[in-house]
C-alpha cells in the first residue's frame, strides 16, 4: 500500500515513522497510509524554510507573481486529477470538489497581484522637508494548519498569499485526506518555486505542537474546530506568535413571511446538505418567523430531502457523498439520537441509509428536525453533518436575539423581499459574514473570510486584504535631509504638526 510522506525542501522523503490509514469513505476501505511527522521531521521543514527565506524575501514581488501565474495554470491543467483525489479521500461529490478547487484558484489569482498589494504608502512633506513612507515586510517563516473538509481550498487560502508576501511556509494539512494537498504543493514546485519556500508535513498533535513551540515560526494560520482553535491561539500568542485561528460555527438562516419560499428551499437544500454539511459555512438552523412559515417550509423540504441523490462521491450527478470517517458518521448519528431523546421532532431520518454496492461506506442520509429549542444539544453544538434544525420564532427581533445569544458568530443569512428587514438584520446581527437571500455568504478572494465571537480567535480574517496584513509587518520610515552647512538648534518639545 502506498505510504504518503511529506514535501521538505523540494523532496519527498522515504517513509520512516508512524503512519495511519487513509480511507475511501464510500467503501470504508483503507486505500493508502500517511506518515505522521515526528518533531525531528517538522524541524527539518522549519530548517528548510529558514534557509530559503533570505533569497525569497529579497526576490522582487513581480518575480514571485510570475511563479504564481504558472502555478495557477498548472492547477487548471490538473483539475481532473485533483478533483478525483478529493472525492476519493474526502467523499464529497466531484462537482463539489471542482467548486472547492476553483475557489482556491481565485485566491491564487489574488496573490498574483503582489506588486500592487505590497507597494506601500508614501507621504511627501509630512513635515518641513520631511518625507514619510510605510513598507510591508515579510513576517518570516510562517505555518498553516488546515482541516479535512477543504483539502484544496483552505491551504490555498493561506500559502499562496503568504509566499507572495515574501514569507516561506510550512503546511500541516489534515491526515484524513492528504493526497490532493500534497499534489497541489508539488505543482507549485513545478511552477518554479524554489526549494524550501513551501514545505508540507503530514501529522497529528505532535506536529502541531512542534510548530507552536518553535521560536523560528513567526505566525500560524488555523482552520478547524473551536476547542483546537482556542488552544492554538493561546499556545501561539503566549510564545509571541501572530495567530489567526478560525473555529466552529452554527449558522442560522432566517426565513421571513414574505420570503420567496421555493427559492429559499432550494438555497437551504444546498447550504444544509451540500458536502454532507461538512462545511463551517453550512446552514444548520432555519429560524422561521411564524408557525405558518415553518409549516410550509417543512412541507416543502421533506420530499426534497427524501429525494437526495446519495452515493460514492467519485460518481457524477450526485447531491451528497459519504461522511469522511466512520467515527464522524457515528458522531453525527449520535446527535440525531440525542435530538429524538430530548423531544425534537425528527421529520426526516437518514440514519438507516444504505447504498447498494457501498454497504461499508460511511453514509448518512439527510435529516430534518422541527420544533428545536435553544437548550437542546442539536441546537447549541456544531454537528458538522447533514442535519438541519427548524426553530420557530415570533418576530425578526426574536430571531436576531436568538442568533446573537449563540456562542458562534461565523455566518448567517436572511430570506426576505423586505429591504427594511434585510437592513435591520445586517446592522444588528453579530456574525462576521451575512447573506441576504444568499445562503453561503463566503467572501470572494479580494475580500476576507472570518467570523465573530468564538468562531475566530485573532484580529485579522483569512485571505484578501486582511491576509496581506497578517502575512506582513508594517515598517514606517521618516526621512529628512538638513540643508548643507546649516546649524539647527536642539528641539526639546515633542514634534507635532500643530
Amino acid at each position: 500500500m502506498t505510504v504518503i510522506t511529506h514535501l521538505i525542501n523540494g523532496e519527498t522523503p522515504v517513509a520512516a515513522g508512524r503512519s495511519v490509514p487513509v480511507y475511501n469513505p464510500a467503501t470504508g476501505e483503507a486505500i493508502r497510509q500517511v506518515e505522521l511527522a515526528s518533531r525531528a521531521t517538522v524541524q527539518q521543514a522549519i530548517d528548510a524554510a529558514k534557509a530559503a527565506l533570505p533569497a525569497w524575501r529579497e526576490l522582487p514581488p513581480a518575480k514571485r507573481a510570475q511563479v504564481l501565474f504558472r502555478f495557477k495554470q498548472l492547477l487548471e491543467e490538473n483539475e481532473e486529477q485533483i478533483v478525483t483525489l478529493i472525492s476519493e479521500e474526502h467523499g464529497k461529490t466531484r462537482e463539489d470538489a471542482a467548486g472547492e478547487l476553483k475557489r482556491g484558484i481565485e485566491n491564487v489569482e489574488y496573490a498574483t497581484a503582489a506588486p500592487e498589494l505590497l507597494k506601500g504608502e508614501f507621504s511627501r512633506n509630512a513635515g518641513p522637508g520631511i518625507d514619510s513612507w510605510s513598507d510591508f515586510h515579510a513576517v518570516g517563516v510562517v505555518a498553516g494548519i488546515t482541516p479535512f473538509n477543504f483539502p484544496a481550498m483552505v491551504p490555498l487560502w493561506m500559502y499562496p498569499l503568504a509566499i507572495a508576501c515574501g514569507n516561506t511556509f510550512i503546511l500541516k494539512p489534515s491526515e484524513r485526506d492528504p493526497s490532493s494537498t500534497l499534489l497541489i504543493a508539488s505543482l507549485f514546485q513545478q511552477a518554479g518555486l524554489p526549494k524550501g519556500v513551501l514545505n508540507v508535513v503530514n501529522g497529528d498533535k505532535e506536529a502541531v505542537d512542534a510548530l507552536l513551540e518553535s521560536p523560528d515560526v513567526k505566525a500560524i494560520s488555523f482552520v478547524g474546530s473551536t476547542p483546537v482553535a482556542e488552544y492554538i491561539y493561546s499556545e501561539g500568542t503566549k510564545r509571541g506568535k501572530r495567530v489567526q485561528a478560525l473555529g466552529g460555527a452554527k449558522n442560522h438562516a432566517v426565513v421571513m413571511p414574505d420570503a420567496d419560499l421555493d427559492n429559499a428551499v432550494n438555497a437551504l437544500m444546498g447550504a444544509a446538505y451540500g458536502s454532507c454539511g461538512e462545511r463551517c459555512m453550512a446552514i444548520s438552523v432555519a429560524v422561521c418567523i411564524g408557525d405558518a412559515v415553518a409549516d410550509a417550509l417543512v412541507d416543502k423540504l421533506v420530499p426534497r430531502i427524501q429525494a437526495l441523490k446519495i452515493g460514492a462521491g467519485t460518481e457524477c450527478g450526485l447531491d451528497m457523498g459519504p461522511l469522511v470517517t466512520a467515527a464522524h458518521r457515528d458522531k453525527v448519528s449520535g446527535y440525531v439520537d440525542d435530538g429524538v431523546n430530548v423531544g425534537a421532532e425528527l421529520v426526516v431520518d437518514g440514519r438507516a441509509l444504505k447504498i447498494s454496492g457501498h454497504e461499508n461506506g460511511f453514509f448518512l442520509g439527510g435529516c430534518l428536525f422541527d420544533r428545536v429549542t435553544p437548550e437542546m444539544r442539536i441546537y447549541k453544538e456544531e454537528i458538522f453533518g447533514p442535519v438541519l434544525c427548524v426553530v420557530r420564532a415570533k418576530s425578526l427581533e426574536e430571531a436576531i436575539a436568538l442568533i446573537n445569544a449563540h456562542e458562534y458568530g461565523n455566518g448567517t443569512c436572511i430570506f426576505t423581499r423586505d429591504g427594511e428587514a434585510a437592513r435591520q438584520f445586517g446592522n444588528e446581527i453579530e456574525a462576521g459574514m451575512v447573506g441576504v437571500n444568499v445562503p453561503l455568504p463566503v467572501p470572494v478572494a479580494f475580500h476576507s473570510f472570518g467570523g465573530w465571537k468564538r468562531s475566530l480567535f485573532g484580529d485579522l480574517h483569512a485571505y484578501g486584504p486582511d491576509g496581506v496584513r497578517f502575512y506582513t509587518r508594517r515598517k514606517t520610515i521618516t526621512q529628512r535631509w538638513p540643508k548643507a552647512q546649516s546649524q539647527e538648534a536642539a528641539q526639546f518639545a515633542f514634534p507635532s504638526q500643530r
